[in-house]
């Protein structure tokens, strides 16, 4: 820890108002000890806000020395500053490190989000200061898991399907195998409720819910996707219950002789009165909201608990006739098997009209935002709702199949008489004669044939009609609010257009009042339509989409072993998720294949689009976990092989400086290395530690970024040297990872090589001596109006301000027409000269252009060695077909060229007059450029040599989109560099298309071999 210098200071307790007393815990008699013992207490002021001094003695007592070290507190790691407390924030490394100021010292404040009162604040009770048990006024209400999630579940779960359906369901599939269709059902959504559980642990929950959580752990791209049809889902599951309530009312009044208009109108006009109430009652508030759904619960178990009354009432003649006999085993033992009857009767056709009344489970997870705990109320709501529902389910089935024969005529006057003949059934032996509509299937009433069984069994039959209310109208009701809940946390993630006005929240609860009204014009519009019948598959599916990708979050975050998966419900199994995310995919093809495939494709559309914005948000995703183990097993599965040539790359180290200052440079290695090989973007950082360090932490994501908005797909990687090699040797070497290294060092041509300090000069021909060194290939680009656009560009210390400026335009990002791409393939380097041009070419701005090759060769054997060039490259499968020999490579330049050149290196002339070594040495001691009159003399031939390419690529290529040449060498220690400077000079002078010169480290990159 940094130690801060003790002082003796008298602390007066008496003014300690406002201030946190830590008494030690070491003993009194270990306190009198030692030269740290400074009293029983230290005194820590929170009421000043610059308290990180060298007079501060809080810690002093809990680590027997002073420091600015802070223990661990739930504020550093909080998003969001609690309100009205001012702590001791974390100080920085470089204020444990470095040297400590005595006034201006740690000035810094956390990394605090302004404090928001809209549905992504962390919630009430847990970043509330805890300053005594007074609520504060305008605090938003939340709920706790039995009201907040668990009733509304179960509210949700139960639907119209347990009264109307599971009755008929069980006289089909007999009691044994609807068990086994409800715990099939159960199933998957208990591996669903288990795998929210995970997720909803692993973290702050805020609001949005199912669209929350997925995106949070899959990322936006299917987070989005879900989250717009979830939204949409629920808000016509709205007009699906209002209708099916809406029905009910309709057939009360067909009863009755009471229709309003007609029986299609009617269902119009009772569904939009009744969705309209309902949306009054949502924009009362959540507290209005959850008041009506604890009413609607009441009448629900009202209704049980007169059905269950009702089973063991004895049977009155009416019911009888309606096949009702209380409890009886021979009863039982017949429902116990299956008896298929009707096109609907079959294991999975029963599976499907069953399943949806299962699920409802998200519910809970929908209003996450209204939630006290979400981390506990989600898990233990969500279990226990899955968990009675299902023995309510079951519970229902068995009983009833226990008391109602599956046939009855509902005719008082078919009781069994003496004369009867022909008696079969159960019914028989109970007094009952239901042969004749048993056989002919014309019974109205029996477990089979009724709907209303459980009316006809209960104590009072209104209450069951009550009871089927409440389920459509709460059902109707979580849906109305989970709706604009979802797409409110959409809204303000902004990954769809044209949104984000339905995001504005109101009130202390962030009411998405907008959302609620284009939620209840959704639903109106449904029901209108007034034949779901079409659209309710589609619903289901969408609820299954989210069902599997919950359930598919939960195991690619457990599969990835990302550190940050750290889950607080551990009751959960990465395969029993995968299991569930594979078995929804099924049911949605076995409830309805059209409309799973319609789901289907409205996700990947909407997730297609969502990949082609990428939106700018970052939240830690699975997907990006799984990206790096996936990478890092790659890279190290690498190591395992030996390189082939077969699969060379050119991996390239750009030494591009700040990028935005020599974009041409990154664009040009960008064409050829983009969906092909490793680019690293270099740069090398000069100066003293100090300076530097703060330019290098706030410009590099600045540049990633850059390079990104760009398109280039570039590492971006800096360094600090105390001079240029220096950098570059250490690029080099600590580049890359395992077998993605750099092979390959690209740089800009250093233009202004006469007028720049001569020290530079040697420098930068030092790195071309060390890259060889290192095996390196080398690749240098020069263009005629130079590679540094840093004159025209600002260098911009902050990142956002620095992909915001104007991008500059280069060649290479302009089409290239019919031009030629020329290749001087001077000298055999293993075939990096011919590789790069074949790579440029097959990008599309380059395809249309030749390439053309050109050979040095001898005037009276040029057929010769144009045939072996075609045959070799014809051997590559590179597609070069036109081959050029330059017989008069070797002829003399022109005078006025070698003037010239001469000119040029006569600055850096030594004048020695052909002096010994030693002497030369003496006089070059501090100027190693310079050029000695032996050595002038040595390399005459290869000067001239420069001289005559330069004049043969004026004659060929000086209307070529681009030149590639290969570099000559110069010897180290044998060349200075103001002569190596001079050939390339001299080589590349008055062109006007961009010229690289190229040179491979001699080893062969090009094969003709299968192996």
């Amino acid at each position: 820890m940094a130690e801060l210098p003790v002082t003796d200071r008298t602390l007066d307790l008496s003014r300690s108002n406002g201030r946190f007393t830590i008494s030690t815990l070491i003993s009194t008699e270990d306190s009198n000890r030692g030269p740290y013992a400074q009293g029983d207490t230290a005194v820590y002021d929170t009421s000043q806000g610059n308290h990180l001094t060298h007079n501060n003695t809080f810690y002093l007592r809990t680590f027997g020395y002073n420091t600015v070290d802070v223990v661990p507190t739930y504020e550093n790691y909080a998003n969001t500053k609690i309100s009205g407390e001012c702590k001791k924030p974390r100080p920085t490394l470089a204020d444990l490190h470095s040297f400590l100021k005595q006034e201006t010292f740690h000035r810094h404040s956390p990394g605090y989000e302004p404090h928001r009162s809209d549905s992504f604040n962390e919630g009430g009770n847990d970043d509330a200061a805890i300053d005594g048990d007074k609520k504060p006024e305008g605090e938003p209400v939340r709920f706790g898991w039995v009201k907040g999630v668990m009733i509304r579940c179960m509210l949700n779960i139960w639907g119209v399907i347990l009264y109307l359906r599971l009755p008929w369901i069980t006289a089909q599939a007999g009691i044994a195998l609807t068990w086994v269709i409800i715990l099939m059902s159960v199933t998957v959504t208990t591996i669903t409720g288990l795998s929210i559980s995970a997720i909803s642990t692993n973290g702050k929950v805020k609001s949005g819910g199912t669209y929350f959580l997925i995106s949070r752990s899959l990322g936006p791209e299917l987070g989005g996707s879900i989250g717009l049809i979830f939204a949409f889902a629920n808000a016509v599951a709205v007009a699906m219950h209002t209708v099916g309530f809406a029905e009910t009312v309709r057939d009360l009044l067909l009863e009755y002789d009471s229709t309003i208009v007609d029986p299609t109108n009617d269902i119009r006009i009772v569904g939009i009165i009744t969705v309209t109430v309902l949306l009054g009652v949502s924009l009362a508030g959540m507290e209005w909201e959850a008041k009506a759904q604890v009413l609607f619960f009441i009448v629900i178990m009202i209704s049980f608990v007169n059905y269950l009354v009702g089973t063991v009432i004895p049977a009155s003649q009416e019911k009888q006739a309606k096949g009702f006999f209380s409890y009886r085993g021979d009863i039982f033992a017949q429902n116990f098997v299956p008896n298929w009857r009707g096109p609907d009767g079959s294991f999975f056709g029963l599976f499907s009209i069953f399943f949806p009344s299962a699920t409802g489970i998200l519910a809970g997870a929908n209003i996450s935002g209204d939630l006290k705990d979400p981390a506990v109320a989600i898990p233990k709501g969500t279990l226990m709702a899955i968990f009675w529902t299902t023995i309510s389910y079951l519970v229902l089935s068995a009983t009833i199949g226990s008391c109602v024969v599956r046939d009855a005529s509902g005719n008082v006057n078919d009781t069994l008489t003496v004369d009867s003949m022909g008696c079969e059934g159960i019914a028989c032996g109970l007094g009952w004669n239901f042969t004749e509509c048993a056989q002919s299937q014309s019974c109205r009433y029996g477990l089979i044939n009724h709907y209303q069984a459980m009316s006809m069994v209960s104590g009072f039959a209104p209450l069951i009609t009550a009871g089927i209310f409440g389920a459509t109208l709460s059902s109707a009701l979580a849906c109305l609010v989970s709706a604009p809940k979802v797409f409110q946390c959409l809204c303000k993630d902004q990954l769809y257009p044209a949104i984000g006005f339905f995001g504005k929240g109101y009130g202390k609860n962030n009411e998405p009042i907008r959302g609620y009204v284009l939620t209840y014009f959704i639903a109106v519009g449904f029901i209108l339509i007034a034949e779901l019948n079409a659209i309710a598959p589609i619903i289901s599916n969408f609820f299954l989409c989210s069902y599997a990708l919950i359930n598919f979050s939960c195991f690619h975050a457990s599969i990835t072993n990302s550190p940050g998966w750290r889950p607080s419900f551990r009751y959960y199994s990465k395969w029993a998720a995968l299991f569930g995310a594979v078995i929804s995919v099924v049911i949605m093809f076995l409830l309805t294949w059209w409309a799973a495939l319609i789901a289907i494709g409205i996700v990947v559309f909407l997730l297609g689009y969502v990949l082609y914005k990428k939106p700018v948000v970052n939240w830690g995703s699975s997907v990006q976990a799984g990206s790096y183990n996936m990478a890092l097993n790659y890279s190290v599965g690498l190591n395992e092989v030996d390189d082939h040539i077969k699969n060379y790359r050119p991996q390239c180290l750009v030494l591009t400086g700040p990028p935005n200052f020599r974009p041409a440079l990154v664009d040009f290695v960008g064409t050829f290395t983009k969906n092909v090989s490793l680019m690293i973007c270099g740069n090398v950082l000069v100066g003293p530690c100090k300076q530097v360090l703060p330019e290098l932490r706030l410009a590099s994501k600045g540049h990633v970024k850059w390079l990104t908005k760009r398109k280039i797909k570039s590492f971006y990687t800096e360094v600090l040297a105390e001079d240029l090699r220096a950098g570059v040797q250490i690029l080099m070497q600590a580049s890359g990872l395992g077998r993605m290294k750099p092979n390959i060092l690209v740089l800009g041509y250093k233009k202004n090589w006469q007028s720049a300090h001569p020290q530079t000069v040697e420098e930068y021909i030092g790195i071309l001596h060390d890259a060889f060194d290192f095996k390196f290939g080398v690749c240098m680009m020069r263009m005629k109006e130079g590679l540094n656009v840093s004159r025209l560009m600002q260098a911009h210390m902050d990142p956002d301000a620095l992909v915001a400026e104007q991008q500059a335009s280069t060649l290479f990002q302009i089409v290239q027409d019919k031009k030629t791409i020329d290749i001087y393939w001077l000298f055999d380097d293993g075939g990096l000269t011919l590789l790069i041009p074949y790579l440029l070419s097959r990008k599309k701005r380059w395809g249309k252009c030749k390439i053309r090759v050109f050979v040095g060769g001898q005037i009276n054997r040029m057929d010769e060695e144009r045939k072996a060039i075609i045959s070799l490259l014809s051997k590559f499968r590179l597609g070069f077909h036109e081959v050029h020999i330059l017989p008069d490579i070797n002829q003399k330049p022109r005078p006025e060229h070698v003037k010239r050149f001469e000119d040029l290196i006569a600055p850096f002339r030594l004048n020695d007059g052909f002096k010994d070594e030693a002497a030369v040495n003496e006089m070059r001691h501090g100027c190693p450029w310079k050029i000695s009159d032996e050595e002038e003399a040595k390399n005459k031939a290869k000067s001239l040599r420069q001289v005559r390419m330069n004049e043969i690529l004026l004659d060929f290529s000086r209307d070529a989109a681009i030149v590639f040449i290969t570099l000559p060498i110069g010897r180290k220690g044998r060349c200075p560099s103001s002569l190596y400077m001079a050939w390339l000079e001299t080589l590349s002078q008055d062109l006007r298309p961009p010229v690289v010169l190229v040179r491979g480290n001699q080893e062969n990159v090009l094969t003709f071999y299968c192996q």
